[in-house]
Parts: C-alpha cells; sequence; structure tokens
C-alpha cells in the first residue's frame, strides 16, 4: 500500500513540475543570480487567489482561520502559506510575507541550494600527505592530514563505526608499506578560515550535541558520547570511557558510586542518586569533567561536544592507524620539507548525504554544506560567504530580497529570518529541478521516519507529506509537500514564533493543516 502510494505521489509530482512551467507567466522577469548549472532558472510564479465560490477552497481558509486564531495562541505570530504550483493558485495566505525565525527549515534552503550548486554527485575529498620521504617503511617526516568537510565520518553514518573511514585511511597507507611514522601527524590549515561555531548560536547549549562545531577535519558529528558505569557497590570507583574513539577527550572522574534506592537509603545518598551524573568541559578546558552520583551497577551515556574538532579528528586517526600496527613517533621533524600527496579517501556523494542531513535534521551537516558551498563557489570557506551563495540562489529561484536574512546553514542561529513565501518559492523551484527526486525523498515522511516519522500516524498525510521540521525555542515550522486525495501536489510552509503555548499544540495546528491538505479533493 505504502508503495502505491508513493508511485502515485511521484507521479504526480512529476505531473506538478511540467504543469508548472507551461502555466509560468511569460511576462514574468527572471531574476538574476546563480541559477543551477544545466538547468533553466526559476520563473517566479504570480499565486493567484482561488475562486470566491469554491466552497471546498472556502471551507479550507475557514478551516486554518480557526486553528490558528484560537485563544491559546493570542501572543503568538502565525505565517502560512499554501500553493498549488501546477496551477499557479494560492489556497491559504497569512502573513506569508512577514519574517519569522524558521528553526531547521533553514535546511531546506541550505539542502536545496548545494544539490543546485554542487550537484548530487559532488563528493568530499580527504588526503593524507607526507612532508618527507619513506624509507624502509617508515616515514621520515609529518603525516598531514588535510580536509574539506567531508561530514560521513561519523557512527550515525557508517552503521555505528565511525572510525570505519579512518580505519580505511589507515589500510591505504599500510599498503603503500609504510607502518611507522618518525615524526607527527598533523593537521594541514583548514581552508574554513572562520569561527566553528555559527553567528547567534545559544551559548548555554555549546555542550550540547546539536551545537558542535565544524571544521575541515570533522569527526562524530562533533561530539563524544561518555558512557559511565558505577560499581558493584557503593563507595566503589566509577568508571568513565568514551566512544566511538577511547582516546579523546581526557575524562577527570570525581563522581562516587551511592547505594540503589530504598526505603533505607541515607537522604544524602538519595539526594545525590536524584542528582544523578554530571558530564560538563572541565574549567582547565583540558578534558571533560564527570562529576556526580550513580547507583551501584547503573550506567549512564552522555553526550557532550568536542570543544577542538581539529584535535578530536586526529587522535582518533590515530587511533585508527595503531589499530593497523602504524606508528607515530611524535618525532621532530623539518617542517619545511616539500609534501607530497600519499593516500586520498573520496566521501560518499551528496546524493547519498542528504537523508542524513534532512530527515533527522543534523544541524552540523548544514554548517559543512554552508561552507562547502562557500569554498566552491567564491574561494573563501566562510559561513557569510556561503550565505550570499544562498541567497543568489534563492533570489534566482524566485524569493525576494526582503523574504530572507540567512546566519547559517542549520537554523540555530537566532538571527536567521525567512518568510512563508520565500521558503515555498525554494520548494516549487526545486520541483522543477533535476535533483527533485533526491531533494523529495531526503525529507522526512510522516508517520514513516525522520522528524515526523511519529506524526500524523494513520492519516491521509501518513506517507505521503514530505516536510521539514523546525524547533528553536518559540519557533516551530513545518514546510514541504503535500499530495491530495485527487493527486495535486501542494507546497505548503507553516511557521509559528512567540508561542506561549507547549510546542505540541503548534504541532497539532501544522498537523492537521497537513492532515486536511491530504484530504482535499480540488478537482
Amino acid at each position: 500500500m505504502r508503495a502505491a502510494r508513493f508511485q502515485s505521489a511521484h507521479s504526480a509530482i512529476r505531473l506538478a513540475r511540467h504543469s508548472a512551467v507551461r502555466l509560468c507567466l511569460a511576462s514574468l522577469a527572471i531574476l538574476g543570480g546563480c541559477a543551477s548549472t544545466g538547468a533553466p532558472p526559476f520563473k517566479p510564479v504570480a499565486w493567484v487567489g482561488a475562486a470566491s465560490g469554491d466552497s471546498t477552497r472556502a471551507a479550507l481558509r475557514q478551516y486554518i482561520d480557526s486553528l490558528v486564531d484560537g485563544r491559546e495562541f493570542r501572543s503568538a505570530n502565525w505565517g502560512l502559506l499554501i500553493v498549488d504550483p501546477g496551477r499557479g493558485e494560492t489556497l491559504y495566505s497569512h502573513n506569508a510575507d512577514k519574517l519569522f525565525m524558521p528553526a531547521s527549515n533553514m535546511k531546506l534552503l541550505t539542502g536545496a541550494v548545494a544539490l543546485a550548486q554542487l550537484g548530487p554527485d559532488y563528493r568530499w575529498t580527504t588526503t593524507l600527505l607526507q612532508r618527507g620521504v619513506v624509507r624502509d617503511s617508515t616515514l621520515l617526516g609529518d603525516l598531514v592530514v588535510r580536509g574539506n568537510g567531508d561530514p560521513s565520518v561519523s557512527a550515525h553514518m557508517q552503521k555505528g563505526d565511525a572510525l570505519a573511514p579512518l580505519r580505511s585511511l589507515a589500510d591505504s597507507l599500510r599498503s603503500r608499506g609504510v607502518t611507522r611514522v618518525h615524526g607527527r601527524l598533523v593537521a594541514a590549515p583548514s581552508p574554513f578560515t572562520d569561527a566553528p561555531l555559527g553567528y547567534g548560536w545559544s551559548w548555554s547549549d555549546l555542550d550540547e550535541s546539536y551545537s558542535a562545531g565544524i571544521d575541515a577535519l570533522y569527526f562524530n558529528e562533533g561530539f563524544t558520547e561518555v558512557v559511565v558505569r558505577g560499581g558493584t557497590h557503593a563507595g566503589d570507583p566509577v568508571r568513565a570511557t568514551t566512544r566511538p574513539a577511547t582516546t579523546f577527550p581526557a575524562l577527570l572522574v570525581r563522581a562516587r558510586t551511592v547505594a540503589r534506592l530504598s526505603s533505607s537509603s541515607s537522604p544524602a545518598d538519595s539526594a545525590a542518586a536524584r542528582d544523578g551524573i554530571m558530564v560538563s568541559q572541565d574549567s582547565s578546558r583540558t578534558g571533560v569533567l564527570v562529576a556526580g552520583a550513580i547507583a551501584a551497577g547503573d550506567s549512564v551515556v552522555v553526550e557532550i561536544t568536542f570543544r577542538d574538532q581539529q584535535a578530536a579528528y586526529l587522535l582518533a586517526l590515530r587511533e585508527a592507524l595503531t589499530s593497523r600496527g602504524i606508528v607515530v613517533d611524535d618525532a621532530r621533524t623539518d617542517t619545511t620539507a616539500r609534501m607530497s600527496p600519499m593516500v586520498t579517501m573520496q566521501s560518499p556523494t551528496l546524493r547519498e548525504v542528504m537523508p542524513f542531513f534532512e530527515k533527522p535534521s543534523q544541524n552540523q551537516i548544514g554548517e559543512l554544506l554552508l561552507k562547502t558551498l562557500a569554498l566552491a563557489k567564491t574561494g573563501a570557506g566562510r559561513a557569510d560567504s556561503g550565505s550570499m551563495v544562498v541567497a543568489r540562489q534563492i533570489m534566482a529561484w524566485g524569493a525576494e530580497k526582503d523574504g530572507f536574512a540567512i546566519h547559517d546553514g542549520s537554523g540555530l542561529s537566532r538571527h536567521d529570518y525567512v518568510s512563508p513565501r520565500t521558503l515555498v518559492h525554494v520548494l516549487a523551484a526545486m520541483q522543477q529541478q533535476p535533483e527533485f527526486a533526491i531533494f523529495y525523498d531526503a525529507l522526512p515522511i510522516a508517520g514513516v521516519d525522520g522528524t515526523v516519522g511519529n506524526r500524523m500516524k494513520g492519516t491521509p498525510a501518513a506517507g505521503n507529506v514530505h516536510a521539514k521540521t523546525g524547533t528553536l525555542d518559540k519557533a516551530r515550522s513545518l514546510s514541504g509537500y503535500v499530495t491530495t486525495a485527487d493527486g495535486r501536489v501542494l507546497v505548503f510552509s507553516a511557521l509559528c514564533n512567540n508561542y506561549t503555548t507547549p510546542t505540541r499544540a503548534v504541532d497539532r495546528v501544522s498537523d492537521a493543516i497537513a492532515v486536511r491538505l491530504a484530504s482535499l479533493r480540488l478537482q
């Protein structure tokens, strides 16, 4: 049943693409910019209103009005736009040109532009270079690692084994006869020349895995898991380890094992057990502090970001080299010696990376894509340069210059602003791009996977709606595609800011709208 629904949706989308091209008015000017190579630039559609006598459309408008005008949203701002690109028709509009914090809906812009500008077959390259000569299986000099932002060296993308690509690098080096490096393992200068953290990110979230910084050498999405295990009995030592790499960061363990909670537990032990384990950056910045208390026999896993992305990568690579019998001496060397490449590793293609970006809403891939776009299109690996690339492309697709403000690639920045109309223009434009199927399939699917995998189950929207969520404090969004009951592919954007009601109440509204759209018969 689900396969048949997908096939029907894809057929409808193909029809909508061809219809949209035919219905774009020739009199509309094509905006300048960097339209994707090999594809015609998007002609902005003049969205027109539906006939006032259309009872289905009128009922839809009344229904959505009743949802967003509820008393619980009296302090909130809603922005909504629903269009039928195939007919050039606006089905609903509310604050469509106002700016909203999009949260992770920013990933729609980043992902769309990355596919259009880099192409779906784009790969990132990591190279091992020798700074010295190889004699008798020993590199007499430094082993230098040069990266440009490969996002795939992570447990998430490597079936749980983040070290697998690094072990492949080590295998390739050993196949060249190298078993010892009489020198150091060092990083080449990063092509990303600005800060590893995004502009306007919340400082209070920087230890959280979703707020990890990025660099050209990027390991395990920028974070480690700290596994803490209590002793067998109260008072026994607490053990802590890291994974996937076991050598970084260094752990400073100041936790204690307490008795398991029972009616006879002392008040002090009961309070300590309730407080639990705290994992934080050590104030000396030399490692990670594990403090607090854990009950005897218990264990807990806590994620914490790397403060030094480059160091994390190099130590993980050293671990991989050691596992393959390659020793690094850390000897002093001539740093002026000429470098030459030894081993090159290519990442999976962008088309393979996209689902790992959009479906779980992975922030760091968004930042890597933004700086990759900057490096590829401007020669400067900076977020502000990447933002200019994204801005030029989305204006070429029909967005107005006052319809957005872009400061990062993920939407973590509270300085990002986008209007529903801008998002709809990008989504509609992607329907006309040759990369559309890749983009569409990478989005979360209602009731099936990604960040909407548990939403809209058992409704006409399940297996139908392909849409991106977004969440920041007081900002929630849902934008994407829905196929109506009579096969029309609609594009929608629902953004809500400044609400004080629980987030699930905002989700109920956006989900109800998506379900209503999936149930429509517009013919």
